[in-house]
């Protein structure tokens, strides 16, 4: 049995008993599939591991950078009380579209924000609004600008409020400091910014499953 079998079946055993789909879920996997969509979406496996760190961190706002088709989306706002709120930012108004149906079909439509529009024009918008802190930041948009997003998580956020970057394994070219394109050079700067941030304290953990060999970084905000 090859690896990438072993985890898909691991990954499958794990969703059955740990991160079941619903009606909700599999409606927005199918829509996505329909559009067109990048099939880029977390794993139900690691919706269920984002949503569990809402409901640990008892997070009522969440702010998501890159909302693909709402999928990763369900899985958060799943976890805010009834009067939560997440904004998502999404590049696409295509993809935007697909992910307000598929949240919407969620009954989620009352809790998520979905704003249209590149990130680093949306989120000094956001910050105009004048917002409470963020309880937890989930960056998954184009990596490039990973450094910038951090930035701004930082602004959102407050003592305590938790910041997750996934996607930071890059198939481990991020550790190739000869590797100079745009994804893993965005990737290695957030990584080192949250190294030497005196207001962050982090981490980084390499995942393999259905998606393949990847992994996440994780970020508390300091006083």
């Amino acid at each position: 049995m090859s690896d990438s079998q072993l985890w898909d079946d691991v990954d499958a055993y794990f969703t059955t008993h740990l991160a079941p789909a619903d009606e909700a879920l599999e409606a927005a996997l199918r829509e996505s599939d329909a559009a067109g969509l990048p099939q880029v979406n977390v794993t139900a496996g690691q919706g269920k591991f984002l949503q569990l760190l809402a409901q640990v961190q008892g997070a009522r706002t969440i702010l998501e950078i890159g909302t693909l088709g709402g999928y990763s989306t369900i899985w958060l706002a799943r976890a805010l009380p009834a009067d939560g709120r997440l904004v998502t930012l999404e590049y696409s108004a295509r993809h935007a579209e697909v992910a307000t149906r598929n949240i919407a079909r969620a009954g989620l439509d009352a809790l998520v924000d979905v704003r249209v529009g590149p990130a680093l024009e949306s989120l000094p918008k956001l910050a105009d609004d004048n917002p409470p802190p963020f309880d937890l930041v989930f960056i998954d948009a184009d990596k490039g600008n990973n450094p910038h997003y951090l930035e701004w998580a930082l602004k959102l956020t407050s003592t305590g409020s938790l910041i997750v970057v996934d996607n930071v394994v890059r198939g481990g070219r991020v550790a190739d400091a000869d590797d100079t394109a745009d994804d893993v050079r965005g990737t290695r700067a957030a990584i080192e910014l949250i190294g030497s941030h005196p207001r962050l304290s982090g981490t980084a953990v390499q995942t393999v499953g259905s998606k393949g060999y990847d992994g996440f970084a994780l970020a508390r905000v300091l006083a």
